[in-house]
C-alpha cells in the first residue's frame, strides 16, 4: 500500500509510507508566491495600513520607506507627508 514514490515499499499502509517519506503541504498561493513572500508582503501592507491609520503618508508601500516614514513622524512629533515632508536632492 505503499506510494509509488516509495524506495523501499514495505509499508503497511499508505499513511506509514507518507510519514517515512517526510511529505509536506506547500503553501498554495496565488501566481505561485511562497508562504515567506507572501507573510512579508502582508507585513508591508499591514505597516503601512497602521501608518496611514495615524496620518503618515509614506512614500511607498515598502517597509524601509514605511518605518522611515515612522520615524520621522515620532522624531517630529507630527505626521510625515501630511505636516511636513523633506524635499528630495536636487540632481547635478
Amino acid at each position: 500500500m505503499c506510494r509509488t514514490g516509495c524506495k523501499t515499499r514495505d509499508h503497511k499502509t499508505w499513511g506509514e509510507c507518507a510519514r517515512a517519506g517526510r511529505l509536506n503541504i506547500g503553501y498554495c498561493g496565488i501566481g505561485g508566491v511562497t508562504a515567506t513572500a507572501q507573510k512579508a508582503w502582508d507585513h508591508e501592507l499591514d505597516m503601512y495600513r497602521k501608518a496611514r491609520a495615524e496620518g503618515i503618508q509614506p512614500d511607498s508601500t515598502k517597509l524601509n520607506k514605511i518605518e522611515d516614514a515612522m520615524r520621522k513622524s515620532d522624531a517630529a512629533g507630527a505626521a510625515y507627508g501630511r505636516d511636513f515632508s523633506v524635499a528630495a536632492p536636487m540632481p547635478d
